[in-house]
């Protein structure tokens, strides 16, 4: 069974980011559970919503054993975010089952990407659906890109990963073979084409960033002067 951890605006411009504190959230949650990866979610920017840098949430991705999962993996994140409060942030969080997350929902992440909404939709759409939210401090504004990033979750093709079982350990080039072998599903060029072998050029310092594409992992590349080079997206 797969539940959804969503997490937002945890942060201020001097302190760590959401990447951060989903990562150590997640290494939290797997001494209990497996965790499949994070996904980031890029969310809309406007003038009239206030973030940090980029106004992105964090979704952790657990393989739970029950719905009743959900109340443990609800409290443990709200330790780790308390317990790495912020001032100046408004986090939100919330945890939902994936057959939990409906339509309506995944429409709900959709709009805010492209769109300002309120915590009032964000509520609403949560207390008809059941689903735990909660803001952890500051205005709560929070809540809105947590319910954002569940229905992002959901439908499966949006945003990249933070974690994705070993990758982030890798850093620099890479082989195909090893960058499978540590967690990514499949390699593609940006025309469509599959890259089944040879060397990814990937920055120096950096881990490889593929994408969720209909529950997949995959990385996307470039093919520049008969080299590979790792694409960012999302």
């Amino acid at each position: 069974m797969k539940i959804f951890v969503a997490m937002d605006d945890t942060d201020n411009l001097n302190s760590r980011g959401t990447g951060k504190l989903a990562r150590d959230t997640a290494a939290a949650i797997m001494k209990e559970f497996h965790v499949d990866g994070i996904t980031r979610h890029q969310l809309f920017v406007h003038e009239d919503i206030p973030f940090t840098s980029h106004n992105s949430c964090a979704v952790i991705h657990v393989e739970a054993r029950e719905t009743d999962d959900k109340e443990w993996l609800f409290e443990t994140a709200k330790e780790c975010m308390l317990n790495d409060f912020v001032e100046g942030s408004d986090p939100g969080l919330a945890v939902a089952c994936a057959d939990e997350v409906i339509p309506p929902l995944i429409a709900f992440g959709r709009d805010a990407q492209r769109v300002v909404l309120n915590q009032e939709k964000a509520r609403g759409i949560a207390k008809n659906l059941g689903i735990r939210l909660e803001g952890l401090g500051g205005t709560e504004d929070g809540v809105i890109g947590t319910m954002a990033g569940l229905g992002l979750a959901k439908g499966g093709n949006d945003g990249r990963y933070l974690l994705c079982g070993g990758v982030r350990d890798m850093t620099g080039p890479a082989d195909v073979d090893s960058l499978i072998e540590a967690g990514i599903d499949a390699v593609f060029n940006i025309h469509g084409g599959e890259v089944k072998e040879g060397r990814i050029i990937i920055e120096e310092g950096k881990s490889a960033k593929p994408c969720p594409v209909d529950g997949r992992k995959i990385l996307f590349v470039e093919d520049i002067d008969g080299k590979y080079h790792a694409v960012k997206r999302g």
